[in-house]
């Protein structure tokens, strides 16, 4: 029987989680989400939750209740400002900031809500299939870590009422060989969607650490998004500047270089990736590419060749995110655009700063591809 204090809660927590959505733009910002990230979920801070709630004041001061109030006057002693702590310690209680844990599909579902984002249909999704165990059906055979003690007992108790060997006033149960029950699993077909991201990132000196944040931030929230939609998902990390190395997440994320800049290297790198581990008529390929926009002049031809003859017209997407930086001149994302207009899955994005974040997913998943 459910306790009225879960009802509470339930309620509270869905205040919480109201609290996140509605804010879901300011905390998309914001690295510390994923800085608190767990397998399966994130805790978030969230302050200045008001429950409403009756607040007893002393007898005979005055105010709401006792004469003619005024709008905004505090009930009870009140009166004494906040942050008004100069000097010696004080003695007040302060604001705490209360966290809140939010499943990662519960956010991906914030995030579709917010953006508004189509959902995507992966592509041979038919053709497909991938065998699932679920234990969901009872078995007189089985291992005993998976014995069923309730319904063996229950057997066990039919057995003995039913030949009257079950006294009530001793209620001892004995189960047999055959009263014993073990849980069991069903094998099922389902249809199997996998998906694969390579994300590309230019790494020379321009590349500063608050572009790389942004960088971070943004590929926190298309992996969230993406999850939702398959069930299989795999990622890979490219670094470059004028040469492209395939690197884990941290190294991603973390390292910094110098050095010329050919972008082609990365293209290529990608290219090798998919031929090497994702077939293209068994996997949803996406690429996102990050960069301040700088890249070796005579480079410029050689990445829209390989562009267009390898890597567009086997993804569901290609996104590039050029992400502001003090020294990058930004030229790349012009060159991009001479062939963008012929290819619906390319996908352009200027990110000036943070605040530009929300917007760019936007952009990028907007498509539902």
């Amino acid at each position: 029987m459910p306790r009225s204090i879960d009802q509470d809660l339930n309620r509270f927590n869905k205040i919480l989680k109201g609290k996140v959505r509605d804010n879901l733009r300011k905390y998309i910002t914001r690295s510390e989400m994923f800085g608190r990230k767990g397998r399966e979920s994130v805790s978030i801070p969230v302050s200045n939750i008001d429950i409403p709630r009756f607040k007893f004041g002393k007898r005979g001061s005055g105010g709401a209740g006792q004469g003619d109030g005024k709008v905004g006057q505090p009930i009870g002693s009140g009166g004494q400002d906040e942050g008004e702590g100069l000097g010696q310690a004080g003695d007040q209680p302060g604001q705490h900031v209360r966290e809140v844990e939010v499943s990662l599909d519960e956010l991906a579902e914030m995030l579709g809500d917010q953006l508004q984002l189509p959902r995507i249909e992966p592509k041979g999704n038919d053709t497909l299939k991938s065998l699932k165990d679920k234990y969901n059906t009872i078995s007189p055979t089985g291992p005993d870590s998976l014995r069923h003690f309730k319904r063996t007992y229950k057997r066990a108790l039919k057995r003995q009422i039913a030949s009257q060997t079950y006294d009530p006033t001793r209620p001892v149960i004995i189960p047999t060989r055959d009263d014993e029950r073990f849980r069991s699993w069903t094998t099922t077909t389902e249809p199997d969607a996998n998906a694969a991201i390579i994300y590309m990132m230019d790494v020379s000196g321009s590349m500063t650490d608050d572009q790389k944040e942004i960088v971070r931030i943004e590929a926190f929230w298309i992996n969230t998004w993406l999850k939702k939609h398959y069930d299989g998902l795999q990622t890979r990390y490219v670094v470059h500047d004028a040469v492209a190395h395939e690197v884990d997440e941290d190294t991603f994320f973390r390292t910094r270089e110098s050095g010329g800049t050919r972008i082609s290297s990365a293209y290529k790198a990608a290219e090798a990736i998919i031929a090497r581990d994702f077939p293209i008529d068994s996997w949803n390929i996406y690429c996102f590419q990050f960069s301040d926009g700088d890249n070796w002049g005579e480079d410029n031809s050689a990445c829209l060749d390989q562009l267009q003859q390898f890597l567009l017209p086997v993804s569901n997407l290609f996104c590039y995110g050029q992400v502001e930086s003090p020294y990058g001149s930004g030229e790349f994302i012009r060159e991009l655009r001479k062939v963008s207009g012929d290819w619906e899955n390319m996908i352009l994005s200027e990110i000036t700063s943070k605040d530009s974040i929300y917007d760019s997913i936007k952009l990028f998943l907007g498509t539902g591809k």
